[in-house]
C-alpha cells in the first residue's frame, strides 16, 4: 500500500469551518484527508465525509495519536474513539503525532501498540510524525522499517530537511510534507514567483509540485474553494530540472513548528 501523493490537511480548522473545507474538497475530487486527535475536529471531519456520500473505500483517512494517548492501554482505546468520531470502522493510516516528551513512553512501546492496532484492523497502515533520525532508528528497531509507511515532517522550500529525508528514503519510509508552503512565507519568494510566471501557474502550485516531484506526499489546507481547486491542479504541473535545482537553493533551515516541551532535538 502507498500513501496518496496529494491530500487535504485540516490543522487549525474546526467546527463548521472544517466541515465546509472537507465538503468542498471532496466535491472537487480530493480523496485523502489528514486529521489528528489534538485538532479536535475528527467528529466534524467524520460528519463531512458521511454527508459527502462517497464510498469509504474511495477515501484515504489519516489520523494521529496525541502524546497523552501513547502508552500501552491508552493508544488503542484512543484510536477506537477516533474511529467513532470519524464514523468509520478503520483509518487508512495512523501516525504517532509527536514522540513522547523526555521519552516518558518509550518508542518501542507505542510502536508495538500501533502494530497491534493494525492487527486488530483499526488501521491499514502505521507511521510516525516529527521523528528525527534517532527516533526513526528506534522505531525501526522496534517494528522494522517495512512496518512504517511514512514520517510526516515539516518540509518546505525554506526547510528541506535533507538528512531526515535521506535516512527515511534509504529505509523505504515515505515522506509526507506538512507546512509545505511555510505558512505562506515560501509563496513570497521572488524565485518561486518567477517559476510560477514561466509556467502560468500559482506560487502554491509550484511549491506543491516541487514536493511531489521529489516523491513527497503533500497535505495543504484551505478554507477557500478556489484555493482548494487551484492546489489540486499542482498534480498536473511538471517542473523542469532547472526549476527544481533553483528551488533547492532556497533551503535555509527555517523551521516554523518547534513547540517547547514537545519538539525533539532536531537533526
Amino acid at each position: 500500500m502507498s500513501i496518496p501523493a496529494f491530500g487535504l490537511g485540516t490543522f487549525r480548522l474546526q467546527d463548521q469551518v472544517v466541515i465546509d473545507s472537507v465538503s468542498q474538497a471532496l466535491a472537487l475530487g480530493y480523496r485523502a484527508i489528514d486529521t489528528a486527535q489534538i485538532y479536535e475536529n475528527e467528529a466534524a471531519v467524520g460528519q463531512a465525509i458521511a454527508e459527502s456520500g462517497i464510498k469509504r473505500e474511495e477515501l484515504f483517512i489519516t489520523t494521529k495519536i496525541w502524546i497523552a494517548n501513547l502508552a500501552q492501554g491508552k493508544l488503542i482505546p484512543s484510536l477506537q474513539e477516533s474511529l467513532q468520531k470519524l464514523k468509520t470502522d478503520y483509518v487508512d493510516l495512523t501516525l504517532i503525532h509527536w514522540p513522547s516528551p523526555n521519552d516518558e513512553v518509550p518508542v518501542a512501546e507505542f510502536m508495538l501498540e500501533l502494530v497491534k492496532a493494525k492487527a486488530l484492523g483499526l488501521t491499514r497502515q502505521i507511521g510516525v510524525s516529527n521523528f528525527t533520525i534517532d527516533l526513526m532508528q528506534q522505531a525501526i528497531a522496534a517494528v522494522g522499517a517495512e512496518s512504517i509507511a511514512t514520517n510526516q515532517i515539516e518540509l518546505s522550500p525554506l526547510l528541506q530537511n535533507r538528512k531526515v529525508v535521506e535516512f527515511a528514503q534509504e529505509h523505504g519510509i515515505a515522506i509526507t510534507s506538512y507546512m509545505t508552503l511555510a505558512y505562506g512565507k515560501a509563496l513570497e519568494e521572488p524565485m518561486i514567483h518567477a517559476i510560477a510566471k514561466k509556467h502560468a501557474a500559482t506560487p502554491a502550485q509550484v511549491i506543491l509540485s516541487w514536493a511531489m516531484q521529489l516523491g513527497y506526499s503533500v497535505i495543504p489546507s484551505s478554507t477557500k474553494a478556489n484555493n482548494l481547486a487551484s492546489n489540486l491542479l499542482a498534480q498536473e504541473l511538471q517542473l523542469s530540472a532547472e526549476d527544481m535545482a533553483l528551488i533547492a537553493t532556497l533551503d535555509r533551515g527555517e523551521r516554523l513548528v518547534s513547540p517547547d516541551g514537545l519538539a525533539p532535538k532536531w537533526d
